[in-house]
Order: C-alpha cells, then sequence, then structure tokens
C-alpha cells in the first residue's frame, strides 16, 4: 500500500542516483506522452477509415494553426514548470504556493483570449494558407470546436506540468490514461456511430481533455503538505507573473516560430496537392511517436535540472545531464531502426492507399536519422530551461527554423521545378527538417558546454 501511495507522491530529484531518477521520472512521461499522441492519432485513424483521405488531410493540417495560437498556454507551461522545480528544490512552500495559484489565473485569463481570437480568425487563415476547397469547411469546423473548449486542453497541459515539476509524473500519467479511453470510445460513438465527421472528432477530444485537467486540479487541491492552495495565493502578484512570463515567453515564441514555420512550410506542402497533404499528416502522426521519447527527456531534464539547481548542486546537475543524454540518444536509435524496419506496417494503420503507404515510407526514411539528433537537443534544452535559461533554446530554434529550415525547403522546391513537377520535389519539406534538426543538435551541445545557463537560476 505504502509503495502504491509513494507512486502518486513528489520525487526530491536532489537525492540519488542521477540515471535511476531520470529513468523513473521519464517511463510514465512517455506512457503519458504515447496517450497524448493518441488523441490525434486516434482522430486520424478513425477519420482516415470511417470518412476518407480528405477528412485525414484536413484534421493534419489544421494541428499547425491550433498549436500556433497555443504558444500563451506553453508560455505559462513553462514558467511554471522551472519556478515550480526550483521552489520545491529549495524547500521555498510560500514561494511554491504563490507560483501554482498566479498559473492557475493567467490560464484562466489566456483561455477567455484564445477562445475569442482563436474561433473568428479560424477561416480567413485557413484561406490566406491556399488550404484546398475540399477540405475548407471540416479544418474550419475541426479548429473551431478546439477552440471553444481550449481551457480544458490548457488546464491539463500546465497542472499536469505543475505536477511534474513536483516531480509527480505518474499522476499526470494515470489521468491521462483515463482521459485517453475517454477520447477513443467518443471518437468511434460520435463519428462512426452518430456520423458526426471531423466535427466529432474535435468533440471527442474537447470533452476528454478538460476531463483529465479536472483530475489534475483535484490531485493539487489534496496536496496540501507541499504547498498551500487558498484564495489569496490566486490573486496574481506582480513578481511571480513578471518571472513566469520572463521563464515561459521564449519557450512560447519558439512554438510560435516553429508553428508559423509549419504553416508556411504547410502552405508549401498544400501546392503538391491532397496526396502529399495526407502523406504528411500520417508522417506527423508516426513522428509524433517517434518524438515521444525525446520530449519526454527534455520535460524529465527540465525538471531534474531545476530542482538541483535551486538545491544548488551544480555537479548533480552535469552528471545527469551527461546520463540523461546518453539514455536518450540510445531509445532514439532504437525508434529509428524500428521506423526504417516497420515503416509500411506502420503507414498502412492510416489508410488502405497503397499509393499514399509508399509515399509517406520514402518520406519517412528521410527524416529517421533525425530523432538521434533530436535527442541531443531535448535534452540539453531541458537542462538549459530547468536551470532558468529559457533564451538560448529559443535563439537556436529561432535560427535552425526561420534561418534554415524554411528557405532549404523552399530552395530546394524551386531549384527542382520541372515541367512535370511544376512545384518542384515534394521531398524538400523532410530534406529541410531533417538538416534543421541536425544543425540544432549541434548547436545546442555547444551552447551546453560553454555552460552561461549556470548563471540564470531565479533568486
Amino acid at each position: 500500500m505504502n509503495s502504491f501511495k509513494k507512486l502518486f507522491s513528489p520525487v526530491d530529484m536532489t537525492v540519488g542516483a542521477p540515471w535511476k531518477n531520470i529513468a523513473l521520472f521519464t517511463i510514465p512521461m512517455i506512457i503519458g506522452n504515447i496517450a497524448q499522441q493518441l488523441y490525434n492519432t486516434v482522430d486520424s485513424i478513425v477519420v482516415g477509415k470511417f470518412v476518407g483521405d480528405n477528412a485525414l488531410a484536413a484534421v493534419g493540417s489544421s494541428s499547425p494553426i491550433f498549436n500556433l495560437l497555443l504558444v500563451l498556454f506553453i508560455g505559462i507551461s513553462v514558467g511554471t514548470s522551472v519556478m515550480v522545480s526550483q521552489y520545491f528544490g529549495a524547500k521555498d512552500r510560500e514561494q511554491l504556493s504563490s507560483t501554482i495559484g498566479c498559473c492557475i489565473t493567467l490560464t484562466a485569463i489566456a483561455s477567455v483570449i484564445i477562445m475569442i481570437t482563436g474561433s473568428f480568425i479560424v477561416r480567413p487563415l485557413l484561406e490566406l494558407l491556399n488550404t484546398p476547397e475540399s477540405i475548407l469547411d471540416w479544418c474550419t469546423s475541426y479548429l473551431t470546436v478546439l477552440f471553444l473548449g481550449i481551457a480544458g486542453v490548457a488546464y491539463y497541459n500546465i497542472l499536469g506540468g505543475v505536477l511534474r515539476g513536483l516531480g509527480d509524473s505518474f499522476s499526470a500519467l494515470v489521468y491521462l490514461l483515463i482521459a485517453t479511453v475517454i477520447n477513443i470510445v467518443l471518437d468511434l460513438w460520435f463519428v462512426a456511430g452518430l456520423g458526426l465527421g471531423v466535427f466529432g472528432v474535435a468533440l471527442a477530444t474537447a470533452i476528454a481533455q478538460s476531463i483529465s485537467a479536472i483530475l489534475c486540479f483535484f490531485k493539487l487541491a489534496r496536496m496540501s503538505d507541499i504547498f498551500d492552495m487558498k484564495l489569496k495565493y490566486l490573486r496574481p502578484t506582480k513578481d511571480h507573473s513578471f518571472t513566469m512570463i520572463r521563464l515561459g515567453l521564449p519557450s512560447g515564441l519558439t512554438q510560435a516560430i516553429f508553428s508559423m514555420a509549419m504553416i508556411i512550410v504547410q502552405s508549401l506542402t498544400n501546392s503538391f496537392g491532397e496526396m502529399v497533404i495526407a502523406a504528411n499528416v500520417i508522417i506527423m502522426r508516426v513522428d509524433g511517436f517517434a518524438m515521444m521519447p525525446n520530449f519526454s527527456f527534455g520535460t524529465t531534464m527540465t525538471t531534474y535540472a531545476g530542482q538541483n539547481v535551486g538545491a544548488k548542486q551544480y555537479d548533480r546537475v552535469t552528471r545527469g545531464a551527461r546520463q540523461g543524454t546518453v539514455m536518450a540518444m540510445s531509445v532514439s536509435a532504437v525508434i529509428t531502426a524500428l521506423i526504417l524496419i516497420f515503416g509500411k506496417y506502420l503507414m498502412g494503420i492510416f489508410t488502405s492507399t497503397t499509393e499514399l503507404v509508399d509515399l509517406s515510407v520514402h518520406m519517412m526514411r528521410i527524416l529517421a536519422v533525425g530523432y538521434i539528433a533530436m535527442a541531443v537537443t531535448q535534452s540539453l534544452s531541458g537542462v538549459m530551461r530547468g536551470a532558468g535559461d529559457t533564451m538560448t533554446p529559443m535563439w537556436i530554434s529561432l535560427f535552425t527554423t526561420v534561418a534554415v529550415r524554411v528557405p532549404v525547403a523552399y530552395g530546394i522546391s524551386w531549384l527542382t521545378r520541372t515541367p512535370e513537377l511544376p512545384n518542384g520535389r515534394s521531398e524538400c519539406i523532410f530534406i529541410s527538417l531533417l538538416l534543421s534538426w541536425t544543425l540544432g543538435a549541434v548547436l545546442t551541445f555547444i551552447s551546453y558546454r560553454i555552460g552561461r545557463w549556470k548563471k540564470k537560476a531565479i533568486e
């Protein structure tokens, strides 16, 4: 009974073997990210099988726009996670309570802004991106529902981040698994049973995310031994709000930059027609699973570094960074091998169209090796963010995305134009992504070794 209770308790990562702390924290994170990815993947599988390839393209084409308008929440989430992990590591109950209360209120404000803004700009933005007329209405319907239910999506991700900052990745996992099951059941009911199509898929996702957010909130409300959730702490203070934004804004901007680049590249993708759009959707769904361990290790390293920086144990941070990066690269190497061997079977889950499967496999093989490079980027960026240096990863992402990925994608497209291929070769989308990932890993490693992140801890 005590062992079971311990799974749901915060973990102090300032003691014990670094690799063990990292592994025990990352495993629930990976499982949780599998569940998180299932949200979008089940959406794609259900609409692909029960509605058609164009509906599949609609769901995938909507993702970059939705992600772009989530930047406010990403900023709040990252800033909160860094502050929570450092204050928890420093055993500062008052500051910890104020930080959590402040993030709850800021999330409510941001939710209202995004709910109103998102609903109005969806269709004009889709038209601006030359979204094919055949999928325009579906894209609009899907995004409108998601924006109206944005509070549930936002609170799950942010409150889950608070739990992980406290060292509790297991509770967030359990709540997400519950919501994932609900999402799958509702997807099948709304789409296959009621025939609601893309609208039903979005509605199922919004409901399931809201349930997981409520479960996270009740968990935090019961953690009175760690911090206080009182009305006075829900009033945002100037200092906490400023620190949260200062730490989180670079990550929010990074996501905004990445999403803008995705949207620009999506416009290029759209020019290749529905088949390439659908292939891109399938690849991004498989990519979500392939990238998942990297993101999990990145989040783990943020919590690990944050707690140990808060406790002033910098030697321990360095040891953990080395061990965590090696573990992340090893896992990514295995995943890369599996993609290369079983790629055709993975793509076949989403569609029965042979031409679409073959095209998706071809494109995925271009990306495969890049996942090992991303293991380095995510792990060491996580360390820098946990220490309070959120600017360096932002600048690296800005450079590799804006100065490398977008120009390379359009450059290859232009250079490979022929009478048969008036828009160039569609491989340009994935070659540019591989190049940006590889360069990002090199720049992140150099920045970590320089070590300026050691001077960025919250005072």
